[in-house]
């Protein structure tokens, strides 16, 4: 079950000026976020490993969800509560085969396994292979996303909420004044990163958007 609508991605190059990701993704976790993707590409594993347990206790902490990108084996090693998987990842099917068989977990039934999609072929594939939720995007313009080509923009996002069962987050762009517009056009809830990161302050815009979410 998905039980979360605002889906925090981080980006610890947005905060180092200010604070540490930890630092940060506490006060976004006070301002109300229940849901976070550790995603921090460029780290190294053990260094990775590291963060992902910090953020494990913290997220425990607020009881908010904690999934880890790309890394299955790091999620399962902190007993985070998913995985967020790229197209470049091990596919949904086969990491929810490594998840039944893994001793690591206890709470295998409960593991959710989230994938990046930009399209609707890549939406279907995800959820045929059993994803629980899928992010889609980019479908406003952001530098973040440009190597995915164009903006999906709206009408497309609305195309594949409509084929798809499985929850879609909008991802891409998306700042306050557009979470009523992707909710009106399908979409299941909101990933973001540089709106509430890159925020002067994180906790008052993370409880803003937040409230906005849940008034829908």
């Amino acid at each position: 079950m998905i039980d979360f609508k605002l889906y925090l991605i981080t980006d610890r190059k947005l905060t180092a000026d200010r604070y540490s990701l930890i630092a940060a993704v506490g006060k976004a976790l006070r301002g109300g976020i229940t849901a976070v993707q550790l995603r921090e590409k460029d780290m190294e594993t053990r260094e990775l490993l590291k963060l992902a347990y910090r953020m494990r206790m913290l997220t425990e902490k607020y009881d908010a969800r904690l999934f880890i990108n790309d890394r299955l084996d790091i999620a399962l090693a902190v007993g985070a509560d998913g995985v967020h998987l790229t197209q470049n990842s091990i596919p949904a099917d086969a990491a929810r085969k490594a998840v039944n068989a893994s001793r690591i977990t206890r709470h295998a039934s409960r593991f959710l396994i989230g994938v990046s999609t930009h399209s609707l072929k890549e939406a279907k594939e995800a959820e045929k292979r059993g994803a629980d939720f899928i992010t889609l995007g980019p479908v406003y313009r952001t530098p973040s996303k440009l190597k995915y080509g164009k903006p999906l923009g709206t009408d497309e996002l609305k195309i594949v909420c409509g084929k798809v069962k499985i929850p879609v987050f909008a991802i891409g762009g998306i700042k306050s004044h557009r979470v009523k517009e992707v909710n009106q056009a399908g979409a299941y809830g909101a990933a973001m990163i540089s709106e509430i990161l890159g925020a002067e302050d994180i906790k008052e815009k993370a409880k803003e958007i937040a409230e906005l979410v849940d008034a829908l």
